[in-house]
């Protein structure tokens, strides 16, 4: 199996900054795209920001030019630098990986999420 966990979300107050890390552990063959995304009160999940294994990065436009997402294949983690934060970023921000895995008959592509993290901005 796979495990996505996630650490460093928070409470900041506007302007400040946070940094969330996504580690990936398991019977792991690769991780294809990684991603955060994330979930507030009364609304669906949406994408804040997505790299491929080759380091291609999209992002949402509402945290363009202040939040960056980058990634550490060898450690098969992912982080997510987010500065500039507004009160409307508060959420909770969840880790997703595509993972190519290996199991005794072969290998499987699965999407996995993390836990979530709370990120808490204050105005």
């Amino acid at each position: 199996q796979v495990q996505l966990v996630e650490s460093g979300g928070g409470l900041v107050q506007a302007g400040g900054s946070l940094r969330l890390s996504c580690a990936a552990s398991g019977s792991i063959f690769n991780i294809n795209a990684m991603g955060w995304y994330r979930q507030a009160p009364g609304k669906q999940r949406e994408l804040v920001a997505a790299i491929t294994s080759g380091g291609s990065t999209n992002y949402a436009d509402s945290v363009k030019g202040r939040f960056t997402i980058s990634r550490d294949n060898a450690k098969n983690t992912v982080y997510l630098q987010m500065n500039s934060l507004k009160p409307e970023d508060t959420a909770v921000y969840y880790c997703n990986a595509s993972v190519v895995r290996v199991a005794p008959e072969g290998l499987y592509d699965d999407d996995y999420w993390g836990q979530g993290t709370q990120v808490t901005v204050s105005s």
